[in-house]
């Protein structure tokens, strides 16, 4: 029988270090030899495209919908085939992402719920946090990339948010691995994830790791 692969997203804060984050679990999944897929949302795709040039302009509900049309594509065309044939698939930004920054955008929480309610659920959802203070600092030293980043009091909502979302996918039994970036260095916080990934033939409870939450 064909080992299925599993899905990992990592979601975030702007400025918690996703990317850096994704480099080295890669990096790491390779030295378990694990074939990883690496993938974004928004996607690649036309679609995925259009929303990132339209960023600034299109909101609310109107982006929120973009971003789940997105997604359903991401899933059917790329994460699924992926998973089927083996390959473990890491996606920068997915469910936990839309429950917070179209929330930010004022779209509510039982809207982008039921958008997203038949989307694929992750094997593992990790989510990034940090100090807000220290996601500031980060985003002031690179400069602001989107325009959530010229709110003082956006890295505050965020994490707080975000702290909820990962409230919600537990309780709709997804599995959270929740990791303080700025206690951990990348290859402490990608092993820590390498090591919370589920079998592919039976979902265990997630193992302890340090300076990390985890669920359910």
């Amino acid at each position: 029988m064909t080992r299925r692969g599993r899905f990992i997203s990592v979601d975030g804060p702007s400025g918690v270090g996703k990317s850096t984050t994704i480099q080295a679990l890669y990096d790491e999944l390779l030295t378990r030899r694990v074939t990883v897929h690496r993938t974004v949302e928004p996607t690649t795709s036309e679609l995925g495209r259009f929303i990132r040039g339209h960023f600034a302009h299109i909101r609310g509900h109107a982006l929120a919908c973009l971003v789940a049309a997105d997604r359903y594509e991401h899933v059917q065309h790329e994460i699924e085939p992926r998973t089927r044939a083996g390959d473990t698939v890491i996606t920068d930004r997915y469910l936990a992402s839309t429950l917070v920054m179209q929330r930010l955008d004022g779209v509510p929480l039982d809207y982008l719920l039921a958008l997203n309610a038949p989307v694929l659920r992750p094997d593992l959802s990790v989510i990034l946090t940090a100090d807000p203070g220290l996601i500031t600092e980060r985003i002031a030293a690179r400069g602001p990339v989107n325009r959530f980043h010229h709110d003082p009091a956006a890295p505050g909502r965020e994490v707080l948010y975000y702290e909820e979302v990962a409230q919600i996918l537990m309780a709709g039994r997804v599995k959270v691995l929740v990791v303080d970036t700025g206690e951990s260095t990348p290859s402490e916080v990608a092993a820590a994830i390498a090591d919370a990934i589920p079998d592919s033939s039976v979902a265990s409870a997630l193992p302890a790791q340090p300076r990390t939450s985890q669920g359910p």
